[in-house]
């Protein structure tokens, strides 16, 4: 008995050692020293990632829509029943520790053929009858010893897979707060803009009187006044546009907070002041602030475990089970003791030939492992590439908006300049008209170019892998 009980120490022991062999635990992969940022030293672990959204934006209208879009967005929605699904995946794949036990209820009823051996035997009976009834009730467990890892594989998947949708779910987010953002930022240098060319349309009215009376007077001809009237004409048709751009940019704002088209209410491009500096951190921070990074790894931790799994498929499986209940032929004595059975089996089952099935399955498991690390790779230099663009941006713009602000300042004393002169019989109207056209057209970049600073912003704060965070 000794000698048996050491036997099976022993091969307890070696198939427990080779599990271990099998199932490796996952590393993180080395990517080295990251060098991601374009000419950026940056020491500083400071980040606005992690800086709440409620707390980014001062406006609060625009926190009022970004909130709405969180609770009633049809695309977080969908992300939402996807880490529902995960969740369910998750607790199957822990739930496969247990063993499997089914309950089964049974009636049975059988004419046999009279020139069978059965039924032959039965017609030899007083009775003569071939017809049996057999009542069952038993219950059964099935449970598969976890030697190789395989199951604990599976379950390692299942919690990557889970952890992947949160974080595919935190992107999201993410991408909705921006996208938000953004489109209210539009918004309102869309309204600045229509403001400006309803501004010009009186300007451009109030010139055309002047225009006229000069004509009058013999200073000007009729060309300059259907020239002024054409002016005049330009400007609505950009607030006709304007208008139209408001709309659709309503519209699309409108759904993608999540409830019907309308209108948005928002405050004004010259409120918008956001009061941060655009602190980036340094590389290694996005590894766990951006979702899409994070679900990029978790995808690869999932294949990793899958690929463990496919690698115990090679070994063979220990199952235990076990049946008892009762059967009886006469229902009067089916619950009875005499009806008693049970029955306890332990079987291992080892592959041999299986169409190459198996090693196809690992083969695959492992080309998903490495497709897996090559997207993981890829998202981080793109999320380098974003946080490097937007804050290119954000300073170009920034400095730009410096520039844009003295080019109108001095456009604008161009334009009175020219004025007099026209007046004062020293310029033709053609001059006029120049000087009015650079200065909208440089007043209408400007308000472009305040749009894209605040964007940028916004962009950089999304590349960081900011809004997701608690405040």
């Amino acid at each position: 008995m000794r000698k048996w009980c050491n036997c099976i120490l022993i091969i307890g022991s070696f198939l427990i050692l080779q599990g271990c062999f099998v199932s490796k635990p996952y590393k993180n992969p080395d990517l080295g020293e990251l060098d991601i940022y374009r000419d950026f030293n940056q020491q500083d672990t400071s980040t606005i990632a992690n800086i709440p959204w409620q707390q980014l934006f001062p406006d609060s209208l625009l926190r009022a829509l970004i909130q709405e879009g969180l609770d009633s967005s049809l695309i977080l929605d969908t992300a939402y029943e996807n880490l529902e699904i995960a969740k369910s995946k998750y607790l199957q794949g822990r739930a496969q520790f247990l063993p499997t036990i089914d309950a089964l209820a049974n009636v049975n009823s059988a004419k046999l053929s009279n020139n069978s051996i059965a039924g032959k035997q039965f017609q030899s009976t007083e009775s003569g009858d071939t017809r049996r009834n057999q009542y069952e009730l038993l219950g059964s467990l099935s449970w598969e010893t976890d030697i190789w890892g395989r199951i604990r594989s599976l379950s390692e998947a299942q919690k990557a897979n889970l952890l992947k949708n949160e974080a595919a779910y935190r992107a999201v987010q993410t991408r909705i707060i921006a996208m938000i953002a953004s489109n209210y930022y539009r918004l309102l240098a869309l309204d600045a803009q229509l403001e400006l060319a309803k501004n010009t349309v009186q300007t451009r009215e109030k010139s055309l009187n002047t225009i006229q009376k000069l004509q009058r007077s013999g200073i000007e001809s009729a060309l300059a006044v259907k020239q002024q009237e054409a002016q005049i004409y330009t400007a609505r048709i950009l607030e006709v546009d304007l208008q139209q751009q408001i709309t659709i940019t309503e519209d699309s704002l409108s759904v993608l907070i999540g409830r019907s088209v309308g209108e948005i209410s928002r405050g004004n491009l010259i409120d918008q002041n956001i009061e941060v500096e655009p602190e980036i951190g340094i590389p290694s921070q996005l590894l766990r602030n951006r979702p899409d990074v994070l679900a990029a790894e978790y995808n690869l931790t999932k294949s990793f475990y899958l690929t463990n799994e496919a690698k115990a498929n090679f070994y063979p499986r220990l199952v235990l089970s076990a049946e008892a209940g009762y059967q009886s032929l006469d229902f009067s004595n089916w619950l009875n003791s005499a009806s008693f059975y049970n029955m306890i089996m332990a079987g291992i089952t080892a592959p041999i030939f299986r169409q190459r099935e198996i090693r196809t399955n690992y083969e695959v498991a492992q080309a998903n492992q490495r497709k897996a690390l090559a997207n993981y790779e890829q998202r981080l230099l793109n999320a380098g590439r974003e946080v490097t663009d937007a804050l290119r941006t954000y300073e170009a713009t920034k400095e730009k908006l410096s520039l844009r602000e003295e080019q109108v300042k001095t456009l604008t004393t161009a334009e009175e300049y020219s004025y007099k002169l026209l007046l004062n019989g020293y310029a033709n109207y053609l001059e006029v008209l120049r000087a009015t056209d650079e200065k909208l057209t440089a007043e209408m970049k400007m308000i472009d170019t305040q749009y894209l600073h605040l964007n940028s912003l916004v962009s950089l704060y999304r590349a960081l892998g900011g809004g997701w965070k608690e405040g």
